[in-house]
């Protein structure tokens, strides 16, 4: 019988969820902050955990980065609202395995449920490449991945593929291994940012049996469990600077030694990275090894927003509507025109996974012949781009100077980022934008 742990200050949501999933024959415990959360995760020794972002003692970030330390591959699905999709984002960034916006859905969370533990099992089968489905785009940007993929698949050169959070960078790399002559060997993926400093190493190399506390018998890397295959490190920003050094040296020597061995282990591998940072800015920061991004981008395939590519939207709405159908065991299959304009003309902060979660929502709230716009999300259904360029209130040249760096901040959030966007309403080039950035302190 698989274990849930349920952990939410709100008693409401944690008798409904538990009585639920008691009524689906999982075995379910409770706790009302992230403290005691630990502690039952420790005891309860659940197969998946179900945590709300906001909690009385530390937020679910900081939660799952805790969970993860003691089990990288534990799936977390974070529970939050439509108004912090941002935050959702980073959770996924940080190793979730997905987020679900309240009010709860009963059959969402269980189709979520279920796919994140079946997901977390073959993980531990790690020899089995997984197939997967995609849908190319007709969009120019999506036609120029195709190119690139086809151009550099059939090489054994290694690739970085940058891109925000959900716009489908793994995909891109099974994708490249599936067009190689690797693609009869293992595809093994890695999520960097859901393993912490201690245990990257033992996870990427392996271990022998008594070289640290907890190693209670030997262990193999994922480099070996990729041996002649290809191996996907995702968020490889996130390692530190010592695996850094030991990734380098496997790279370059086709070698890697064990924790706690002596003994050097030949590999051969294919190596992919994903980020979503700019790993030349982290390079310059001393935060990422030049010499290793240099050894890593061979080549380099840049995947779009969401937003930049909306001549795809449909296209990928109609497949994940395809396979929300066949999850939900429904059979809806047309949208309204308004409720695509509706998606077209929202900003996708979470790109094709938040996309993938608004179809599925609103399949499931969907009763007639077609999805309407009543079913979607508030932020989608009454969202209005930032005023344009036209309205001299977002001028920057027409702005105080006592009151540019509130305005640029300002334009940044309503636009979700976007630097190009930011830059044309505040009728200013890119490199003006950075600068003034850079000379007022903000995050970008």
């Amino acid at each position: 019988m698989n274990k849930i742990l349920i952990i939410d200050d709100d008693p409401t949501i944690c008798i409904m969820l538990q009585g639920l999933l008691n009524k689906k024959g999982f075995e379910s415990d409770i706790a009302f902050s992230a403290n005691e959360g630990l502690k039952k995760f420790s005891s309860f020794k659940p197969n998946l955990v179900i945590s709300d972002f906001r909690l009385p003692d530390i937020n679910g970030l900081d939660l799952l980065k805790q969970i993860k330390s003691l089990n990288p591959h534990m799936p977390v699905i974070i529970m939050t609202s439509y108004a912090e999709i941002r935050t959702a984002v980073n959770a996924i960034k940080l190793g979730a395995y997905e987020y679900i916006t309240k009010p709860l859905n009963p059959e969402e969370i269980l189709v979520l449920i279920n796919s994140a533990i079946e997901k977390s099992k073959t993980v531990e089968k790690v020899g089995q490449t997984k197939k997967i489905e995609f849908i190319r785009g007709n969009s120019p940007n999506s036609i120029q991945i195709d190119q690139y993929i086809n151009l550099v698949a059939p090489t054994d050169m290694s690739v970085i593929i940058e891109g925000e959070s959900g716009t489908g960078k793994e995909i891109v790399a099974r994708r490249i291994h599936e067009a190689s002559a690797r693609k009869n060997r293992n595809f093994v993926a890695v999520d960097c940012g859901a393993l912490s400093n201690e245990l990257a190493g033992s996870e990427l190399f392996g271990h022998n049996k008594g070289s640290f506390t907890g190693a209670i018998t030997d262990k193999k890397g994922q480099f070996e469990f990729a041996k002649g295959g290809t191996l996907f490190l995702d968020e490889i920003g996130n390692l530190s600077y010592e695996i850094q050094i030991k990734l380098l040296r496997a790279i370059q020597e086709k070698k890697i030694r064990q924790l706690g061995s002596n003994n050097d282990i030949d590999t051969d591998v294919r190596i992919l990275v994903a980020t979503n940072e700019d790993l030349i800015k982290e390079v310059n920061k001393a935060n990422f090894r030049e010499d290793l991004y240099h050894r890593l981008n061979e080549f380099k395939i840049s995947v779009p927003a969401l937003r930049d590519r909306k001549e795809d939207i449909k296209l990928f709405a109609d497949n994940f509507l395809n396979l929300s159908n066949q999850e939900l065991n429904k059979n809806i299959n047309l949208f309204s025109d308004e409720f695509i304009q509706k998606l077209k003309a929202y900003s996708w902060p979470g790109n094709l996974r938040e996309l993938r979660n608004v179809i599925r929502r609103a399949l499931l709230l969907s009763t007639g012949e077609r999805i309407e716009t009543s079913a979607l999300p508030p932020e989608i259904l009454h969202y209005q781009e930032t005023t344009s360029i036209a309205n001299n209130t977002t001028d920057l040249k027409l702005i105080q100077a006592s009151t540019e760096r509130d305005k640029i901040i300002d334009i940044l959030r309503e636009v979700n980022n976007n630097k190009s966007k930011a830059a044309r309403l505040l009728n200013i080039d890119r490199k003006t934008l950075y600068t003034k950035m850079k000379q007022y302190g903000i995050e970008g």
